[in-house]
């Protein structure tokens, strides 16, 4: 039986709630035929070639899903992650994400996205894959986050890094020889060190 083309739509997000127009095309989906699906309502538009399917599992994590599908190489950082790995009541509207220091600086309205840029260890330590609506995205792990914070303490507030440390620690979510290594490679541990003493005292 031939395949139509509203079922080799749905069958392209049975996988994954978002999709680049790129991602369409190559599986043969037409350019023509995606802007004839959007008005029929068949997938929804959330941006400038980038297109979810209206009965999709959206998650609170979706606006992560968007900015990796947006900028596929960065990797959500800082608040985002935080709120990612449950260490924070706060609900930032940004998508924190950090890139490589020579990376083309992305620019898009839809979601709104807070950049940073990291080179050597900063960038390589502590990433860890999520699957998300299908989407894997690099998510900075919950030792590296901590890390990051007390590096962004004069732009975020060294609070935000002290309640993080507090809570990972005494959920035991990170060990003592993990944050040390990370901070050591990130040439954070000078600034942790009173901190870290005084939380595991």
């Amino acid at each position: 039986m031939k395949t139509t083309k509203a079922e080799q739509l749905e069958a392209a997000f049975r996988d994954a709630s978002t999709l680049r127009s790129s991602d369409l095309e190559r599986l043969g989906i037409s350019r023509p035929y995606i802007q004839e699906a959007t008005r029929l309502g068949l997938i929804e538009r959330q941006s400038r070639g980038l297109y979810t399917f209206p009965k999709a599992d959206i998650t609170e994590n979706h606006a992560l899903v968007q900015a990796t599908k947006r900028t596929p190489n960065a990797r959500i950082c800082l608040l985002s992650a935080l709120k990612f790995h449950d260490l924070t009541s706060q609900n930032p509207y940004e998508v924190w994400i950090a890139i490589g220091r020579k990376d083309r600086k992305p620019a898009y309205e839809s979601p709104p996205i807070q950049v940073v840029r990291f080179s050597g260890a900063a960038s390589t330590e502590g990433v860890e894959q999520h699957i998300i609506e299908g989407t894997t995205i690099q998510i900075y792990s919950v030792a590296k986050t901590i890390v990051d914070l007390f590096r962004y303490r004069n732009k975020l507030g060294i609070d935000i890094a002290i309640e993080a440390l507090r809570e990972g620690w005494s959920a035991r979510r990170f060990s003592i020889a993990e944050i040390d290594r990370i901070a050591t490679a990130c040439r954070a541990k000078a600034v942790m060190a009173p901190y870290l003493e005084s939380v595991i005292a």
